[in-house]
């Protein structure tokens, strides 16, 4: 009985061999170009197989669905939908530079429609495909069997032109990728020239007659320094922008009207995004979104309203739709079956090396040739010379063979020539066929001399490859399509341009619920109509407009950027939307403060508090963003602190600071450095084991407030300022409780407070009690002031907040003196 055998192997091991085989696969045989013929195999095995079946471009056209059979048949057995979209992509003049295949019927489109099926289409090799082809039959480059050893096909094909850089390429395998943009031809070979001519050529140099990339779809590039970036490492980046005009129509509006887009980019789908930011009034200013492109060429325009910012607007759509798009060089292709990250200098010198080899071949291909037809044509013309005898020899031969030997015999010929003289027919033997032979032998002599001139000298060899280029130069050139700009622009837009200005309330609870509501909305409710959560309360109710925007801080020390206009708009009478929708935050993470903004200015300063007793003041314009939506580092606290406030000021404001042991610092805001943004801060009180910072309030420093702290006995306090003595940053500060031996007043809230201010107090039992701080009477700083809330029934106080007003946004004031 056999015994069966079975090898004990690793997952890792199994997996890791065949993944590698795989990879190396699709690297070398599937989805990389060669960096000699700009082909991927797949797109060579389409290009052999229809030159094979004499599908060219001379001859009619031939179902595409005839070709795709050949191609699996004879040379890649993969799915036809592949054979298929690689062939149509190869006839689709807004992708390749150079269409390498002529087709009747649809091709797809720009709109990224699908082609029609590939029994309905027709196909041919285009004229310039046939210079890529051209002398393969001359043993120009190596063969291989292919998939199942029947025929042979092309290791590469001969590539007359630069074909990697005109039509460039893109594609994806495992582990490397490529992005190679197609070039104007008539430059790739000037630069391929220039090349041969001065083998230390530098990429300034050849930049000099080959600009940067020319895409089929036109638009215009920004940067040279990418493209030189590029064309130095492989890799760089540049922007494409679609070409645009501004037109002046009836009644004294504009249109703007895109005649080119990016290459790549779907028309269809920048049309859809351009209207739909007209439709969710992301833009304000777009009236209508047309898209009238036919057979005569590309033409979309966005029709604008009245008085609108036409350049404005323009810059918002190459900033936030596909009509400015990057474009990132990967250039990477296979050398010596290798895939190599290459520069403009490498892929150039890949093109040269591979001609000179193909000519060194067909020159000798045609050399043979020529010497073997002279050695017959010589043998013929002696024939000739003594033709009666020739034909008394063959007379007397019993057959062809025998002719051919005593031929040789008597008269020294070859055995090629023999066989030329024995099947030379009668009518050939006229004085004119003489003549002819003996003119093809003096051409075939010189011919034979061109030939070895070419292989004997390097230069001479060279000479004759630029020759044949600047043959196809002029023959298939064409002008150039994009327009190249040195310099990148910098978009600028006024967003008051492009958001439809509107006066709008904005609400902001301590439970992260936002909302906008219309004027209308809010003028026909009561204040009391707001819908919260229990227990929730508002943090911030302001008058903006949308052009407004706001910063949201969290205990986290970190900020939220929101524009006012990006808020949803929610009726008054219904909860807003949860800040989650737009950010994630920790789960113990709260807001704490918002603070709106209508222009970000150096002249105002944001200041913190944090728990521990850090203290921070920041310009506010350190806080402009265009990260909107996301959770930033407002302020850098340290382990296990939080903050606690954040207040914004105009440089003149004075500072007031409250533990939670009742002690009470009053110092200017002068007192603390402006830092950045990630900065941590400054001590801000003195503080003892197990004391915090309850709140940090500010007030301008000719004003004269009450101070108002709660505690969380249920007790209220009033008192002015003048029971303090204005000091310096991070002192003990003076106490403002009356120390108690048991059950000492602890501070729940601390607030400045002026007329028609409320407090709200709120328990341990969920009791929520408001108070009018100012109907209190004065206290001095040792009293422990009046009990409003009766802790034995409604449980201690909790938390305690000043009740928000209607307020308008912190107007900026003029500089004092």
């Amino acid at each position: 009985m056999q015994q069966e055998k079975f090898l004990d192997l690793s997952l890792e091991e199994v997996i890791g061999d065949r993944f590698g085989r795989y990879s190396k696969y699709i690297i070398q045989d599937r989805a990389l170009p060669d960096a000699r013929d700009g082909l991927k195999p797949v797109q060579r095995r389409i290009l052999y197989a229809m030159h094979m079946e004499k599908n060219t471009f001379d001859k009619g056209f031939r179902k595409a669905a005839k070709t795709v059979g050949t191609v699996i048949g004879n040379y890649h057995p993969h799915g036809d939908t592949s054979v298929y979209e690689a062939m149509v992509r190869l006839s689709q003049d807004w992708k390749l530079q150079e269409e390498l295949i002529e087709m009747h019927g649809n091709n797809g489109s720009i709109d990224g429609d699908p082609p029609a099926a590939m029994r309905y289409t027709e196909a041919r090799l285009s004229q310039i495909a046939s210079e890529l082809l051209r002398d393969i039959d001359k043993e120009t480059v190596d063969f291989i069997y292919n998939f199942d050893e029947t025929t042979l096909e092309p290791v590469v094909l001969p590539a007359k032109f630069p074909n990697l850089l005109v039509n460039g390429s893109t594609g994806i395998s495992a582990g490397y990728a490529t992005d190679i943009p197609p070039h104007n031809l008539e430059e790739v070979i000037d630069a391929v020239i220039m090349r041969m001519d001065k083998p230390q050529a530098t990429v300034e140099q050849l930049m000099k007659v080959m600009q940067g990339p020319d895409f089929p779809t036109g638009g215009i590039i920004q940067g040279v320094d990418g493209i030189k970036k590029a064309y130095e490492t492989g890799r760089g980046r540049i922007i494409v922008r679609g070409k645009t005009e501004i037109e002046a129509i009836r009644g004294g509006r504009e249109q703007i009207v895109i005649e080119e887009i990016p290459y790549e980019v779907n028309k269809a789908a920048m049309v859809k995004k351009i209207d739909e930011l007209r439709i969710d009034r992301k833009i304000e200013g777009i009236a209508e979104v047309r898209d009238e492109s036919d057979r005569t060429g590309l033409r979309v325009v966005v029709e604008l309203r009245k008085d609108a910012d036409a350049t404005g607007i323009l810059n918002y759509l190459y900033k936030n739709t596909d009509l400015q798009v990057s474009y990132n060089f990967n250039m990477v292709a296979i050398e010596d079956k290798t895939p190599k990250l290459m520069s403009l200098q490498q892929i150039l010198d890949a093109f040269i090396n591979h001609q000179k080899e193909v000519v060194t071949r067909q020159v000798t291909f045609d050399l043979n040739k020529a010497k073997n037809r002279a050695h017959i044509i010589e043998g013929l013309i002696r024939a000739l010379s003594i033709l009666d005898e020739v034909i008394t020899m063959i007379r007397s031969s019993k057959d062809k063979g025998d002719a051919k030997k005593n031929l040789m015999k008597a008269f020294d010929f070859t055995e090629a020539q023999a066989e030329a003289i024995v099947n030379l027919q009668l009518y050939r033997l006229t004085n004119t066929d003489i003549t002819q032979l003996e003119n093809e032998a003096k051409e075939l002599e010189r011919n034979i001399q061109s030939y070895e001139a070419i292989l004997a000298s390097e230069a001479t060899l060279m000479k004759t490859i630029k020759k044949d280029l600047r043959e196809i130069k002029k023959k298939f050139k064409s002008p150039r399509l994009t327009v190249v700009e040195e310099k990148i622009e910098e978009l600028k837009i006024n967003i008051e341009v492009l958001i439809p200005s509107e006066d709008v309330v904005v609400s902001v609870t301590k439970d992260g619920y936002l909302k906008r509501t219309s004027l209308r909305s809010y003028g026909a409710s009561n204040n009391d109509d707001l819908t919260m959560k229990e227990l929730d309360y508002l943090i911030g109710l302001y008058e903006l407009n949308t052009t407004d925007h706001l910063l949201l801080f969290t205990t986290k020390g970190r900020f939220i950027y929101f524009p006012v206009h990006e808020l949803p708009d929610i009726r008054w009478r219904d909860l807003g939307a949860h800040i989650s929708h737009f950010t994630s935050l920790a789960e113990d993470e709260r807001l704490v403060r918002v603070i709106p903004v209508q222009a970000f200015s150096d002249k105002k300063y944001l200041v913190f508090f944090t728990r521990n007793g850090m203290i921070k003041r920041t310009e506010l314009d350190k806080y402009e963003t265009q990260r909107q939506g996301r959770a930033m580092i407002a302020i850098n606290l340290r382990k296990d602190d939080e903050l606690i406030d954040v207040h914004e000021t105009n440089g003149y404001s004075d500072i007031f600071l409250a533990s939670n042991t009742g002690y009470g610092l009053w110092y200017h805001e002068s007192e603390v450095n402006p830092t950045g943004q990630r900065t941590a801060g400054v001590k801000a009180m003195n503080l003892r084991d197990e004391e915090f910072i309850v709140s940090g309030q500010i007030f301008e420093d000719l004003a004269d407030p009450s101070l108002v702290l709660v505690t969380q006995r249920g007790a209220v306090k009033r008192m002015g300022l003048t029971e303090f003595e204005k000091t310096t940053r991070a002192k003990r500060g003076l106490h403002m409780l009356r120390e108690l031996k048991s059950k000492p007043h602890r501070v729940v809230g601390f607030f400045t407070a002026n007329e028609n201010d409320s407090i709200s107090i709120q328990t341990a039992n969920g009791v929520t009690h408001s108070i009018y701080p100012l109907e209190l009477s004065m206290s001095d700083r040792v009293s422990n002031g009046s009990f409003v809330i009766d802790t034995d029934h409604d449980g201690e106080v909790t938390e305690a907040w000043k009740e928000i007003t209607y307020e308008k946004p912190f107007e900026v004031e003029d500089e004092k003196e």
